[in-house]
């Protein structure tokens, strides 16, 4: 019963992302819907921007907490409609907030299950996460090499501290999420124009979104080299 305890949070978010899943409710966060509805969503940002704000982070929070493959639909989303500097605060609050979620439920879960049976790479994992806390987090986030929801829950296993794990969220995406806004704002761009054409590549927003994914891009590769050296 007490396991039972420990576990319910946890159980929680995957009933409702296994819920989530078979309702299909990603399937909502198209673009083509968003296309299609960008001017009623632009009149209602008009009339309720702070109340439209807090809606988006609260599902950006959510879909994050849930594994939901549309967060980085949402985070183009953002800075389609909220620019680069709101979009990208947002982008990068709601999704530590949600990370947050996953991370402590998880590690009140797994808390005394690890033990000496973890093996080598195991063990250094664990050592990793718990002596180097910050700049192991910020190493995972900053370069892609594993997926954001592994990384919380490999995390929380390891029983990774609290503060370390927020601020080590929070620093890391912010490169990632201000890329991906800005390729929201460029969408934005490219929508308000009537078809793609060579002006449309021109534009600085476009421009930029693409260096930044340029980039990003690049970043695994000089990763790799650092650590052969």
């Amino acid at each position: 019963m007490r396991r039972l305890k420990k576990a319910l949070p946890l159980l929680v978010l995957v009933a409702l992302g296994v819920l989530a899943w078979s309702l299909h409710l990603f399937d909502l966060f198209t673009f083509e819907s968003l296309k299609a509805h960008q001017k009623a969503l632009d009149a209602h940002l008009a009339q309720h921007w702070v109340l439209t704000l807090l809606i988006f982070m609260g599902i950006y929070c959510a879909a994050v907490a849930l594994s939901l493959p549309i967060a980085t639909f949402l985070t183009l989303t953002g800075g389609l409609l909220f620019g680069q500097w709101v979009g990208t605060s947002a982008v990068v609050i709601s999704a530590t907030l949600g990370a947050c979620l996953v991370f402590l439920s998880t590690r009140l879960a797994s808390k005394d299950l690890l033990d000496k049976k973890l093996g080598k790479r195991g063990a250094k994992l664990q050592k990793g996460f718990q002596d180097n806390a910050l700049s192991y987090l910020l190493t995972l986030r900053l370069i892609p090499l594993f997926p954001f929801v592994v990384v919380n829950i490999a995390a929380a296993v390891f029983q990774m501290r609290f503060v370390p794990f927020v601020l080590g969220t929070f620093l890391g995406i912010i490169p990632g999420s201000f890329v991906y806004v800005s390729l929201g704002v460029a969408l934005r761009t490219v929508l308000q124009k009537e078809g793609v054409t060579p002006k449309v590549a021109l534009d600085p927003h476009v421009l930029l979104a693409l260096a930044g994914l340029g980039v990003l891009s690049l970043l695994p590769v000089l990763y790799g080299r650092m650590r052969k050296k």
